[in-house]
């Protein structure tokens, strides 16, 4: 993941606030009938509708975030669930001290 295309993904707003969001699902989020909240991630459905953006919106966040390897996406029949990759924002952190 290069920390270019990271800081990219978290130069919006609405970026940053879902991952804060997905740091914590369970207190953001209702539980969902498919797929766990944190095992398996946050249906976009969800994220969306908190979020108060249409689907397609949201898709292009998410795909951004998923490029930049912040966030892993999971199919559960229709749908995609997201979590936060806590491995690679763990790295992107120890990365950005090292460059500053």
């Amino acid at each position: 993941m290069p920390i270019v295309d990271a800081l990219k993904a978290l130069g919006n707003d609405r970026r940053l606030l879902i991952l804060d969001w997905l740091k914590d699902p369970r207190a953001h989020f209702p539980p969902q009938v498919d797929g766990d909240l944190v095992e398996d991630g946050v249906c976009g459905v969800h994220i969306a509708a908190k979020l108060a953006v249409s689907q397609p919106t949201l898709s292009e966040h998410m795909r951004i975030l998923t490029q930049a390897g912040l966030v892993i996406p999971k199919r559960i029949k229709q749908w995609t669930f997201y979590r936060r990759n806590e491995a690679a924002i763990a790295a992107l952190k120890t990365a950005f001290d090292a460059e500053v």
